[in-house]
């Protein structure tokens, strides 16, 4: 009867201890189980739960502290119904071996006095986090249920401080991600509040080092030449002697290396190689002993800098403050873009109000280049159908005229956006050399979302990566934002043509009255003057007869007389029609200049060459005025060829212009007298048949510019001369 009793005393105990082993349990999978309140009393459940499991006995739990090698007062727990002395030793024993220790097994037991005293270890990880511990009056061993028992009692107790232990960590993880967090924000908000990069750079490096804990830190940016690094900004505290001068990138040096391999390092002990032989000292007065720096990468690829932090501890910077590095240099790229890009902006506007278009596009296609990281950047204008080159920058050779259906610019157009092209060869049909590209961007030139396209703006790179351009918006963005400057440039040019025709037109108008009223009148008096000559060889004839019949030669001279007269006052008439009101009317081009051809008695020793004229669209104009300007520009050409050379003489009907072509193989004209001789008082080589009224070519010009056209000249100064005249077609009038 006394085993049954004792039996069932064992079930009962293990019963309990089995239902205290499911509380505890609960316990620990119940929501915010691992806070340290809730670890303290699911300690004190494993606690009470062993205490009932050995009722006579001493229960302790202790959380180990490796930072102190002992036992954490706040987290130790004691049940019993006697209080014993405390077998720290085994305790740690049972930590370091990471064992159950039982006294009654110890060969040599350290605490002598004590009866009985098993401490089994607190496992968390593989690492010691504690002991349970319990030790009985009677020196007696535990059965092996009720070492069973306990173990599963102390694999709970280490489940729960894991638990707790895990999530403190991700709660300081968390709080250092919300701190991390602001100071980013912070970043972002210096960036859009600051102008001036060097203030916002120091203050991303000032909040760089307040959140990593480092003491000195600089920023050192690439200069254009992309060999040197150049401080930008610098803290620290006691700096004597910083080493700010420009740092060769190829140097041996911790930025010098991040800058070749563009990768971030983290450096616990500079005094270890292969850092200890290649380290720069940020100052030569002070010892460091860690390294944090980070490479600045734009969305481009292109490397802008580098950010470093130093601090005299050992170990001072973990993988945790590289990240954030690497996203405050993120940050700081940003700022550097942005600053870079305003820059840009600025130039390009004061370029627009002080500089002619080509001037405006050259240094486009260089910014292009510039902020893109591009090896060659282009602008091409529509014309005709086509795309011609406007201006273009860098190592890779662009093609002069382009098919706008296969190219990548032609695309860009036709699509009315950006378009990109990645792969050796088919990624640059714009190029002459295509295998040299691997990688292109082309956007349409659009001054206004709803005017058609007038060119595009390409950028193309040779470099590593050949899909960057794809990836990254902020390209496109970039050189949308120089095409519309570039379309303005076309635009302003188109308008400052149109408006300085219009000046040229109105002054012409404004001097051909004062000369047409002086010309007039003179031409007037002329004729009254020369028309009394014809009256009195009449009466000459008829008072002397008899005279003039008796001699031959008086008769024939005042016959001569009397012709040169006569064709003084048609030349006269035929020169106050050209004074007159021009009346306009549908004008054939080619029987225009076959008048001209006719009337200019060009020598046989001239070659003229006449083609295309006959499919042009008639113009708007006077028959007589345009022979007039042919005649001249005829003249003026066997004159400057003394004679002997060639004529050709062509024309082209594009958008509502017919344009005449006059090409000489004559000496040309310098370049300086282009505009010059289209000038009243120029007095020139030609001007001996330039006119019969002896205007030369300003005649020209200002019969051209009373029809509504103009005339432009194109010489080198040696091989002959070329004079381009434009007027309305009928249609365009």
């Amino acid at each position: 009867m006394s085993s049954d009793r004792e039996i069932t005393s064992i079930d009962t105990r293990v019963t309990q201890a089995l239902a205290d082993l499911n509380r505890v349990g609960e316990a620990i999978n119940r929501p915010g189980a691992g806070d340290s309140l809730r670890l303290a009393d699911i300690l004190r459940l494993i606690v009470k739960g062993a205490a009932r499991l050995i009722p006579e006995g001493q229960v302790v739990i202790a959380a180990y502290d490796p930072a102190v090698s002992g036992f954490d007062a706040d987290l130790t727990i004691t049940a019993g119904s006697w209080e014993s002395p405390r077998p720290e030793s085994l305790y740690l024993r049972a930590i370091e071996e990471r064992r159950t220790i039982l006294s009654w097994e110890e060969p040599n037991p350290e605490e002598s006095d004590l009866s009985s005293s098993a401490c089994l270890p607190l496992l968390a990880g593989g690492q010691g986090v504690g002991i349970l511990s319990v030790t009985l009056p009677e020196k007696r061993p535990l059965d092996g249920v009720d070492l069973l028992l306990l173990a599963n009692f102390a694999n709970l107790a280490g489940t729960a401080m894991l638990q707790s232990r895990s999530l403190a960590s991700v709660h300081r993880d968390l709080a250092r991600k919300d701190e991390e967090l602001k100071q980013l924000r912070r970043t972002g908000l210096l960036i859009s509040s600051r102008l001036r990069l060097e203030e916002t750079l120091e203050a991303i490096l000032q909040m760089a080092l307040e959140v990593t804990n480092a003491q000195y830190g600089i920023f050192r940016l690439m200069d254009k030449t992309g060999q040197f690094l150049i401080t930008r900004a610098i803290a620290g505290e006691q700096l004597a002697r910083p080493m700010i001068e420009a740092l060769p990138n190829d140097t041996h040096s911790v930025m010098g290396w991040v800058a070749r391999t563009r990768q971030p390092v983290c450096i616990a002990d500079l005094h270890e190689e292969p850092w200890r032989s290649v380290y720069y000292p940020l100052d030569a007065a002070l010892e460091m002993r860690a390294e944090l720096a980070v490479p600045l990468i734009s969305a481009s690829g292109r490397l802008e800098g580098v950010l470093n932090l130093e601090s005299p501890r050992v170990g001072a910077f973990t993988e945790q403050d590289s990240h954030l590095l690497q996203a405050m240099a993120t940050q700081a790229v940003i700022a550097i873009q942005e600053a870079r890009l305003l820059d840009v902006l600025q130039e390009v506007a004061q370029l627009l109000l002080t500089q002619p278009g080509h001037k405006v596009h050259k240094r486009l296609v260089e910014l292009a280049c510039d902020l893109l990281n591009g090896d060659t950047s282009a602008i091409w204008i529509l014309k005709n159908g086509q795309l011609v080159l406007q201006a273009a920058s860098g190592s890779l050779q662009p093609r002069e005229n382009l098919a706008v259906e296969d190219s990548l610019a032609g695309k860009a157009i036709g699509a009315r956006g950006a378009k990109t092209a990645v792969g050796t060869g088919q990624a640059c049909p714009d190029l002459v050399r295509p295998e040299d590209c691997s990688s292109a961007l082309a956007v349409p030139l659009l001054a206004g979302d709803t005017s058609d396209p007038v060119g595009a703006f390409s950028v193309y790179s040779s470099g590593v990566e050949p899909g960057r351009f794809a990836e990254s918006e902020w390209d496109i963005k970039v050189l949308t934002c120089l095409a519309y400057y570039a379309a303005l440039a076309v635009q302003s040019t188109a308008r400052q043509e149109a408006l300085r025709s219009a000046q040229e037109q109105r002054a012409v108008a404004e001097t051909f009255a004062v000369i047409g009223d002086i010309a007039a009148n003179v031409l007037h008096h002329l004729n009254n003057k020369v028309g009394t000559i014809p009256v009195r060889i009449q009466g000459v004839r008829d008072k002397a007869r008899p005279a003039l019949e008796s001699n031959p030669y008086l008769a024939s001279n005042l016959n001569e007389i009397e012709r040169s007269a006569n064709e003084a006052m048609a030349a006269v008439r035929e020169n106050l029609s050209h004074l007159r009101p021009i009346n306009l009317a549908e004008v054939d081009v080619a029987s225009s200049i076959n008048a001209a051809v006719e009337a200019a008695r060009l020598p046989v020793s001239i070659q003229l060459r006449i083609e295309t004229l006959t499919t042009l669209p008639p113009v708007l104009a006077g028959q007589r005025t345009l022979t007039l300007v042919f005649t001249n520009l005829l003249s003026n050409a066997a004159d400057a060829m003394r004679g002997l050379g060639s004529i050709s003489i062509s024309g082209t009907a594009v958008d509502g212009w017919v344009e005449i072509i006059l090409s000489d193989s004559g000496p040309g004209i310098a370049p300086e007298l282009h505009d010059r001789i289209f000038e009243l008082n120029y007095s020139g080589r030609g001007q001996a048949r330039g006119s019969r009224l002896g205007f030369g070519l300003w005649w020209v010009k200002t019969l051209m510019a009373r029809l509504g056209g103009s005339v432009t000249v194109e010489s080198d100064g040696v091989h002959g001369a070329t004079f381009r005249l434009k007027l309305p077609a009928v249609e365009n009038r």
